[in-house]
């Protein structure tokens, strides 16, 4: 079997969309997140991910931002585009747009509110896959989908010749650990959903992480990445601990409204989410500025 391209290893940033006070798409704060992104040593960029509020976003805008993010990163890093739903033509669609708009891999959610059978499951991905002319990368997330890839699943998946990787934020670690054994030796890729799960993981095997701090520190997540893959796990562990005040703060809501009121602190972008989001309490917004100072970001 010709042997599977994986799209990135390492840090992958899931950028937040942002939005003007009157709710409209921020473009030049976008083009500047995105070199801020490359700047700092991101290895690939997700857009319209869950951080990026892809659920309200327009058709016409999520093509935009996919052509826009393909342009502003012109091959510096691989930029992977968010086009799942639960509607298997409607994810299909997405994903031969994007790939052909550019991206180098697509990450497609479990279905939402349907709840298929596992056989449904398969189908479902299987025509993204068959759309894309990319790799795929799964993503796993039953807090909000309701529906969850087992193993067994994934493995059955990873069949597919563009089917390489997951997305793992289910925040199990052992299932993480079983995802990793399961496919150690193999070309298929286990990335850390969760922030505060990325050295864990990867100390498992897993080829990296799709970060949201990472949106406020790319150089110091980046970082972090790289010292777990490279093994040097005193290193990795180090920069875990110190950024785990941040990584619980950005979680203490509904994400991505911590991580914007975070970025709004620092000037890179507004707070502005789009309904039914809405900004953060007082308590979460104090903590989020004790950790960003504590990292003497403030």
């Amino acid at each position: 079997m010709k042997k599977k391209e994986i799209p990135f290893r390492g840090l992958c940033t899931a950028l937040v969309t942002p939005f003007c006070p009157d709710g409209s798409v921020d473009e030049e704060a976008f083009r500047r997140l995105i070199v801020r992104q490359i700047d700092g040593g991101a290895d690939a960029i997700l857009v319209l991910g869950t951080t990026g509020e892809s659920a309200t976003l327009t058709d016409e805008e999520r093509r935009m931002l996919v052509a826009e993010a393909v342009r502003q990163a012109a091959d510096r890093v691989p930029v992977i585009a968010g086009t799942g739903s639960n509607d298997t033509a409607r994810t299909a669609a997405f994903s031969k747009f994007a790939s052909e708009a550019g991206c180098a891999g697509v990450l497609v959610v479990a279905p939402y509110y349907n709840r298929p059978t596992p056989d449904g499951l398969i189908r479902h991905f299987n025509e993204a896959a068959d759309a894309a002319a990319c790799p795929v990368i799964l993503y796993n997330i039953p807090a909000r989908t309701g529906c969850d890839l087992t193993v067994p699943v994934v493995r059955k998946l990873a069949e597919h010749p563009r089917i390489a990787g997951i997305k793992e934020a289910s925040g199990n670690i052992d299932r993480a650990a079983d995802l990793c054994a399961a496919f150690a030796g193999e070309d298929f890729a286990v990335y850390a959903g969760n922030d505060g799960e990325i050295v864990p993981v990867c100390a498992q095997g897993g080829m990296g992480a799709v970060s949201v701090v990472s949106n406020l520190l790319p150089r110091e997540t980046g970082e972090m990445c790289r010292a777990i893959l490279s093994g040097d796990l005193v290193r990795a562990n180090k920069w875990q601990r110190r950024l785990l005040p941040l990584i619980r703060a950005l979680f203490a809501e509904s994400n991505p409204a911590p991580v914007k009121r975070a970025m709004a602190m620092l000037g890179l972008c507004s707070d502005t989410l789009r309904l039914p989001l809405v900004p953060v309490r007082e308590e979460t917004e104090r903590r989020l500025g004790e950790a960003l100072k504590d990292l003497g970001m403030l």
